[in-house]
């Protein structure tokens, strides 16, 4: 919005407008979520300045579409038809989209309004929509609504209280983008090599030998891939060893689900051919009636620098075994919807943010979290997002 000469303008109006801004900023200050700054700011406009309709949508981090995060005035529900504006389209998402103000004295006769008979049974005049910025890109945007036009001093205070606004919301927006990075590689550290085997494999199966012992990730995802593999054939016994240079898992397996199939499948083979390129050796016995049949993986405590990623072990699972087994090397007892609201919350979305985003209602998002609370044995939902991204069930 290209400012308006000194003379269109009455000085002493713009700063009394300027000072009413400064006092919706004050509302926000040391605010750190997103939202709850939105909503103060939206708050103001109606409280300080008299406008009758005011909004916030912020862009989601794919750029597709808009959220509407806060909403003062005539209406303060978030899950109506403009609840979430895919980019570019209506107005709110032409002006993300091109980054361009718009601004309007006559809101009922422009063409582009989707409902002209709300804006006249409201008596609806002035319209004003903001492109939140940051780095010649839109991070969300402002709309204000008016029942008389808007005087020129208001929509320079008004570009001038947006700045300040997109500086609040891009500092909130990055606190919680670190947060929720520390949050899981704490989690993520936290996890030992046993505790991600005994997801897959079952408590009941596994035993420790040793001090656990930090590994490289290679040796770490490799062991943990084999598991696995491993883990539709119902292995009766498992062990993890810890030695002095080296770390070995065994597994046993009954010879009836320990099938030819198992050991001379591709996937077996490209681990045992990762295996040797990672200086360790994966071998195979059977006890002498056939009963039981053991598998041995033995790698070394190696520094990881010389080691090849563990990103390139093979993708070519059984077709009993590729749902649980491609998609995440821990076994999931969650569904796919499950996994997908699980998902949604650990980004700190509400129950009606996640039915919009999965085209369902929220009773259905609170019946799938009721479940998934039950299927993890916890209480609360923080302990569900804590507990599926320790076992890294987090899509």
């Amino acid at each position: 919005m290209p400012p308006l000469a000194a003379q269109d303008l009455d000085i002493s109006r713009l700063l009394f407008d300027l000072k009413r801004c400064a006092e919706v900023v004050n509302g926000f200050i040391g605010q750190l979520e997103a939202d709850a700054i939105a909503t103060q700011v939206t708050d103001g406009l109606i409280k300080t300045f008299g406008c009758v309709f005011a909004r916030i949508w912020l862009v989601e981090p794919d750029r597709s579409a808009l959220r509407l995060v806060a909403s003062s005035g005539l209406s303060t529900q978030l899950n109506g038809s403009f609840a979430r504006v895919p980019m570019g389209a209506f107005k709110v998402g032409k002006i993300a989209q091109h980054c361009i103000p718009f601004l309007s004295n006559c809101l009922p006769e422009e063409s582009w309004v989707k409902d002209r008979d709300w804006a006249i049974a409201n008596q609806i005049q002035g319209f004003a929509g903001l492109p939140l910025m940051v780095e010649n890109q839109a991070i969300g945007v402002l709309a204000v609504f008016s029942v008389k036009p808007m005087d020129p001093e208001f929509l320079e205070a008004l570009q001038m209280l947006s700045l300040s606004v997109t500086g609040a919301l891009a500092s909130a927006i990055n606190h919680q983008v670190q947060t929720q990075t520390l949050k899981l590689q704490t989690v993520e550290l936290a996890v030992t090599l046993s505790e991600r085997l005994a997801a897959i494999l079952g408590r009941h199966t596994l035993s420790l030998l040793g001090t656990e012992q930090p590994l490289p990730a290679s040796i770490h995802q490799l062991v943990v891939s084999l598991a696995t593999y491993l883990s539709p054939f119902s292995c009766n016994y498992c062990r993890l060893v810890y030695k002095a240079n080296s770390v070995v898992f065994e597994a046993m397996l009954a010879a009836e689900n320990a099938q030819q199939a198992v050991f001379e499948h591709p996937t077996f083979a490209g681990l045992a051919g990762l295996t040797q390129s990672l200086g360790g050796q994966l071998s195979t016995h059977h006890d002498d009636s056939r009963t039981i049949s053991t598998i041995r993986l033995q790698l070394p405590r190696h520094s990881a620098d010389a080691l090849p990623s563990a990103d390139a072990l093979p993708l070519h699972y059984p077709l009993h075994c590729q749902e649980t087994a491609a998609s995440h090397p821990d076994v999931s007892p969650l569904s796919e919807r499950e996994q997908e609201v699980i998902a949604l919350l650990t980004q700190g979305l509400r129950d009606r943010d996640i039915a919009e985003k999965l085209y369902i209602s929220e009773r259905t998002v609170k019946f799938h979290t009721k479940n998934m609370l039950t299927k993890l044995g916890v209480k609360t939902r923080t302990q569900a997002v804590f507990e599926a991204t320790k076992k890294g069930w987090i899509k």
